[in-house]
């Protein structure tokens, strides 16, 4: 059984993190928060400790680390006896943070896949490129490491396999969708890390289709879905993390993903990008100054953590699995809908960060359990999908069926 979790990164989604751990630390015992800036990790405790959120009295601790530093990240996970340790902060972490866990055999969970911060949209598959690289050493050491463990990547995947193992004999198509229909109040700002939200967008759009790669353009192909509580809405097909590890994993010859933009995001996306403000690549102003397009814009944009107070609506996002069941054509809508003000009311955080914050705490119960201490690298879709959603149920993040015998909770029977 492990026991102990240290926490990388200080923003919305750890701070939901922190909140969760705190809300079952009788099982996952000391809590530990570590990112560069030492008092936003003394932030989210005092966030924790306003609300009482700690189950039983127990450790909550802030740490300052530059987790780029390996060897650093080591010290730590050992100063603080941690044996699981969940990586929310930038992507750019990753490879570290994944290193750091190998050498010192503790259990890793990330909620994104790694990323250089000097290359966009790298060639298919992305996992491929970096985190899969380690699987061998993961299995040799016994290492658990469970990869893109949030909502989408990671509910969504364990949405899929459900849809797999339950609900259908063939899939033919798997269409992740994702909307958020909340409403921040400011002229312009994402819903999480700016830098990493905008990477998304500006480099080549790859879906799997017909069981092979293929490529578009941001914002070149659209859908309109009437979805549950969230109505309308117009979604565009967009690169995404789950897609590059599904189209591995499970026998589906297309996998999608979809995410809902309003024209005023688009709008405001377009001219920075025709402007060369998202540009990773760093250049020089008239006064000899060095800087990077795209951490300018991050720098000038609202924390997204910043969101959180007056935030409303909801988010609805899940799995259209289409497919054939009893030699019958058969298709259903796998999904969750998060309230961002129920959400700051628990733990002082928007919709967006909870929907990714709450599962990998699911997972690392499921880990200190022994049920999903995998002793290898995996992606969310190879793991038990129910004893997850069971956990999310109950954590804040309920699952929902909708089919041709209507609108349920997913494990309610016929």
């Amino acid at each position: 059984m492990k026991k102990n979790v240290l926490i990388i990164g200080a923003g919305g989604v750890a701070k939901v993190v922190a909140h969760k751990c705190a809300q079952h630390n009788d099982e996952l015992g000391r809590i530990a928060i570590a990112s560069r800036n030492i008092s936003k990790c003394q932030a989210i405790i005092d966030s924790v400790q306003a609300k009482g959120g700690l189950k039983q009295p127990g450790e909550i601790k802030a740490y300052a680390l530059n987790a780029l530093d390996v060897d650093a990240t080591k010290a730590l996970i050992r100063e603080t006896e941690s044996q699981i340790v969940i990586n929310v902060g930038s992507a750019f972490l990753n490879m570290s943070v994944l290193r750091a866990c190998i050498d010192t055999g503790v259990a890793y969970l990330d909620t994104a896949i790694h990323e250089d911060p000097s290359k966009i949209c790298e060639t298919p598959p992305w996992y491929g490129n970096y985190e899969w690289k380690h699987l061998a050493e993961c299995q040799e050491k016994g290492v658990t490491a469970i990869l893109g463990v949030g909502f989408d990547p990671g509910v969504v995947n364990s949405y899929a396999a459900l849809a797999q193992q339950q609900y259908f004999d063939k899939i033919e198509s798997i269409d992740i969708l994702d909307v958020n229909a909340g409403s921040h109040g400011k002229y312009f700002a994402t819903n999480f890390d700016p830098e990493i939200n905008f990477r998304e967008f500006t480099g080549t759009v790859y879906s799997w289709q017909n069981s092979q790669w293929v490529s578009n353009r941001m914002f070149e192909v659209k859908r309109t879905d009437d979805l549950p509580v969230v109505g309308e809405q117009n979604l565009y097909l967009t690169g995404h993390d789950e897609v590059h590890s599904l189209s591995k994993h499970l026998d589906v010859p297309n996998v999608r993903f979809w995410m809902s933009f309003g024209d005023h995001y688009i709008n405001v996306f377009t001219v920075l990008k025709n402007l060369g403000l998202l540009s990773e690549q760093p250049v020089k102003t008239a006064e000899g100054l060095e800087v990077v397009p795209l951490k300018v814009v991050k720098a000038v944009l609202p924390d997204p953590a910043s969101l959180a107070p007056g935030y409303t609506g909801k988010t609805c996002i899940g799995d259209l699995v289409k497919g054939t069941k009893d030699g019958k054509q058969t298709e259903l809508f796998i999904y969750n809908v998060a309230d961002h003000e129920e959400a700051f009311a628990e733990t002082d955080s928007q919709g967006i960060s909870y929907t990714a914050g709450v599962p990998p705490v699911a997972a690392a119960l499921l880990v200190a359990r022994g049920e999903w201490d995998a002793k290898r690298m995996v992606n969310v879709e190879e793991l038990p999908a129910e004893p997850f959603l069971r956990l999310l149920d109950v954590m804040g993040l309920p699952t929902r069926i909708k089919d041709e015998h209507g609108d349920r909770p997913w494990d309610q029977p016929l």
